[in-house]
């Protein structure tokens, strides 16, 4: 069943740095997509990329959809979200990377819940579809173990200390109703960022169901842009503030 809403928004939320192999791909196919009853905007917060990526992204400046945010030097895919959420202006937010990791198809399972008014948070599971290993790199199949078992071993420590039962609360597919942040103060900038996010919501008494999506995991080859040694630590000082810290 698709979205039908009499009238309700939809905010995409589009961190872009250094995305120059696939930026233009996945942003033609965001500005294409339609969903009935639904009105889109993309909120494209560009970090001062070094590959050519904010040439790509400036052709789009002039898109009546288009609400573009240039950074004057990358401060961290957090920090862009942070940007994006501060120009949004739709009543539900997605956000949305611009490496192909995830298919645009799953738009409307996600946003069913939340239109229905059944859920206000939503979390796309990339383990749905693919069992326990949601990263495999057939060029780098180590990284990839390292990853996944990371990826288990932090899902418990969230699942434990916030009394709930997840198994991917750090995918980037975070859909929730603009009203959810109200009342709530973000500080982080990097990949923490999706610690601080979910964790902020679940507190704030938003409990998300999981719905299971697309997904295609490119390798550190490929792109990907997490450091596999100093970002763990920045996620466990992440959840200690987000768990015990001020909302």
């Amino acid at each position: 069943m698709q979205p039908s809403p009499a009238s309700c928004s939809l905010s995409v939320i589009v961190p872009v740095f250094n995305e120059h192999a696939t930026a233009q791909k996945a942003l033609e196919a965001l500005l294409a997509k339609e969903i009935p009853g639904m009105s889109i905007e993309v909120v494209i917060v560009e970090s001062n990329s070094t590959d050519g990526t904010r040439e790509v992204v400036l052709g789009y400046r002039d898109h009546p959809r288009v609400k573009l945010i240039l950074e004057d030097q990358p401060r961290g895919k957090g920090h862009a979200v942070r940007a994006g959420f501060a120009q949004a202006s739709g009543d539900i937010f997605l956000i949305q990377d611009a490496d192909l990791e995830y298919d645009l198809a799953d738009y409307e399972t996600l946003l069913q819940p939340l239109v229905d008014g059944r859920q206000a948070f939503v979390l796309g599971s990339r383990h749905g579809r693919g069992g326990w290993a949601i990263r495999h790199f057939s060029d780098q199949p180590v990284e990839a173990f390292i990853l996944n078992a990371a990826h288990w071993s932090f899902t418990l420590l969230i699942n434990v200390s916030l009394g709930i039962w997840l198994n991917d609360p750090f995918t980037m597919y975070k859909v929730f109703r603009r009203e959810c942040l109200d009342g709530l103060t973000f500080t982080c900038n990097r990949f923490d960022f999706d610690w601080e996010l979910l964790i902020k919501l679940v507190r704030r008494g938003h409990r998300p169901i999981e719905i299971p999506v697309t997904y295609h995991s490119r390798s550190f080859k490929e792109g990907k842009k997490i450091r596999i040694f100093r970002d763990p630590l920045t996620w466990l000082v992440a959840w200690a503030r987000a768990r015990f810290g001020p909302l």
